[in-house]
């Protein structure tokens, strides 16, 4: 969940329209096992209260569903202990400041776009690039009305609590952690002047892919998104697509059990050729996206 948060500002998205009374395809897709199904949601971690009500196809997936599993097990993380950790991977513990990874040059123009966007990057100067580029992120999206709680994680994490519903995990916090502190110093200084760029109109990006996401449009994600990320290399790879192939065989030992799960991951990973529902597929392993029936008036 964690990392998928900067991700949408390194994507470029434009407008569509549709009619919201029409049926749609919503970024879920079911899978059949054997003695159960299993449910595959694309998340947008951050949302508005204005976001809400959610397709009525979620949350009726939702209450088939017998388990939820996130990319991280939410249910167990400590706030206090997960902040904590964010900050020892994070915060630069010598002398060593943010211009020293950036360079000079490159700092300048980070400061000169983060003056645009009204960020004061020298509180960030003890921090490591890919820390001052999630924490950029989080604040310009807060200003907007975005909020971590109102994510479709924290969501159906809620519901699931109320419940009694069990909740995994598909990776831990540390590797999380060690997915983005691990990122050469390159990469680093790319996902930052990303973030510091695309600040100035993070609210335009966010309303466009939340529409696309809304709608199921996977063509529009596929060719918007990938197309404008293929350049950042590095990040796709570790970010991405590496974690995309270690999901798919956990994914399959599920098909074998007989309760119903719900797995929840960042959007960006079910698109493309390299998503996950297009790997499964590859697998000879029946997917189907899912729908939102028409409104009735």
């Amino acid at each position: 969940m964690i990392i998928a948060r900067i991700l949408p500002l390194l994507i470029l998205l434009a407008a569509t329209t549709r009619a919201e009374n029409s049926a749609h395809p919503v970024f879920l897709w079911e899978i059949q096992g054997a003695h159960n199904s299993i449910y595959l949601l694309g998340s947008i971690h951050m949302l508005r209260a204005e976001d809400y009500p959610l397709p009525t196809v979620i949350e009726s997936t939702y209450a088939k569903a017998e388990v939820l599993i996130m990319e991280i097990d939410m249910d167990d993380l400590d706030a206090v202990a997960s902040q904590a950790a964010f900050v020892n991977a994070g915060v630069l513990k010598d002398d060593t400041t943010l211009r020293d990874l950036m360079g000079d040059d490159l700092y300048e123009q980070a400061l000169t776009a983060a003056a645009v966007i009204d960020i004061p990057l020298d509180m960030l100067n003890k921090t490591e690039p890919w820390y001052a580029a999630m924490t950029i992120e989080v604040m310009t999206l807060s200003r907007i009305g975005f909020n971590p709680i109102l994510g479709i994680e924290m969501h159906l994490l809620s519901k699931a609590v109320a419940d009694g519903k069990p909740v995994e995990g598909l990776e831990t916090l540390a590797e999380q952690i060690g997915f983005l502190d691990g990122l050469t110093i390159a990469a680093q200084r790319d996902m930052l002047l990303t973030t510091l760029a695309e600040g100035a109109r993070i609210g335009e990006l966010m309303d466009d892919m939340i529409f696309a996401w809304r709608h199921g449009d996977t063509r529009y994600l596929e060719t918007a998104l990938l197309d404008s990320f293929a350049e950042h290399e590095e990040l796709n790879r570790v970010l991405v697509t590496n974690r995309n192939k270690r999901w798919i065989a956990h994914i399959e030992t599920l098909l074998d059990d007989d309760d119903d799960y719900l797995i929840i991951v960042g959007a960006l990973h079910l698109v493309g050729d390299g998503g996950v529902p297009n790997l499964l597929a590859h697998e000879g392993i029946n997917i189907r996206q899912l729908s939102e029936p028409a409104s009735v008036r």
